[in-house]
């Protein structure tokens, strides 16, 4: 019920800019309160779907620019349309790094949960021996090389890539390229336990080398992808000229830099560089480590991914390419650092 009160009033004031509260409850008299109406607006300014200007009776609402990336949508009624039903952005937004700059991702709320898991997180740490430590990072680093390999379509199981990273033997029936991949994401993870300041500040050519980490012996071409890439699932293209690709991956790369908060900027690039897609493979494997390598720099709790959903998480990003929300990769990313910390350490 309060998500339809939500979003009738958000509707008013997008088919009426510069209205008042009172007249936002000349619409709903009959429906909701006026002490319903403040309430909601408080709620939408603070989840920072409407901005306001003016004081007191004079205030006036207006759509934020930010409504579109951060408004909760339901992903079974968006994927209810298949593939050509659906309306989207189907170019890359050009405007994106701006927008994004200009928003903050997170809301005060989900800002507080996350310090609060970061303090459990670092009393959790403060407890451990050099050796506990190494043993607990060790554990989630063998879950996130499953479940990021696991996303991308490789069929290892858990306790088969445990196998294969603690004792090298691979498992009956799986390709060589899946044990490939799963040892891959190992050495990344190792070289960024080795050299946990290397991507800060982040760089093309740091991002490049950790994508070389990734797709040794694979077959994947290493640099910057001079040609056209589908993605499967949708309609949205990605940028398929090569100094476009670079332009947007430096803007990435200044807007993280530039971000203050540390959880904001391991989420942005997790869902930048994916948006990008700027190399012919290895795109969201390349995301997920560079993100926890800037978790980690900052002595933040890495993130397995180890309970998320395969198709959900395809699925959140997909809406992410096709509408620019972040609402449901943001959700993701929160309960995935709640389950690491609760988990690990």
């Amino acid at each position: 019920m309060a998500e339809t009160k939500q979003l009738e009033i958000l509707n008013f004031i997008q088919n009426h800019a510069n209205c008042s509260s009172g007249e936002i409850h000349k619409e709903f008299a009959t429906s909701i309160s006026f002490a319903t109406v403040k309430r909601v607006l408080t709620q939408l300014l603070t989840e920072k779907y409407i901005i306001s200007e003016g004081k007191g009776k004079g205030t006036k609402y207006f759509i934020s620019p930010s409504y579109e990336l951060l408004y909760s949508i339901d992903l079974d009624s968006y994927y209810e349309k298949e593939i050509d039903q659906r309306q989207i952005k189907e170019e890359f937004n050009l405007e994106i790094f701006e927008l994004l700059d200009r928003t903050e991702i997170l809301n005060k709320t989900e800002l507080a949960k996350l310090a609060d898991l970061q303090a459990k997180y670092t009393e959790n740490i403060s407890q451990l021996s050099d050796f506990e430590y190494k043993k607990e990072l060790e554990r989630l680093a063998i879950d996130l090389s499953w479940k990021s390999s696991q996303i991308e379509g490789n069929t290892y199981s858990l306790l088969e890539t445990e196998r294969l990273l603690k004792d090298k033997e691979t498992a009956a029936g799986k390709t060589k390229e899946e044990a490939i991949m799963l040892l891959n994401h190992k050495d990344a993870l190792d070289f960024l336990v080795e050299n946990q300041d290397y991507l800060i500040p982040l760089s093309i050519m740091k991002i490049e080398d950790i994508h070389s980490l990734l797709i040794k012996d694979l077959a994947v071409d290493k640099h910057l992808r001079r040609r056209r890439v589908g993605i499967s699932g949708t309609n949205y293209r990605p940028l398929d000229n090569e100094f476009q690709i670079r332009e947007a991956l430096e803007s990435a790369c200044e807007l993280v830099d530039k971000k203050e908060n540390i959880f904001e900027k391991a989420l942005l690039i997790l869902v930048l560089i994916s948006y990008i897609q700027p190399f012919m493979d290895g795109n969201k494997r390349t995301a997920r480590i560079v993100s926890n390598a800037i978790l980690m720099n900052y002595k933040h709790c890495p993130i397995s991914f180890r309970t998320v959903d395969s198709v959900d998480y395809k699925k959140a990003m997909l809406l992410f390419y096709e509408q620019n929300n972040i609402s449901r990769f943001k959700e993701i990313f929160i309960n995935q650092f709640e389950f690491a910390v609760k988990t690990y350490f």
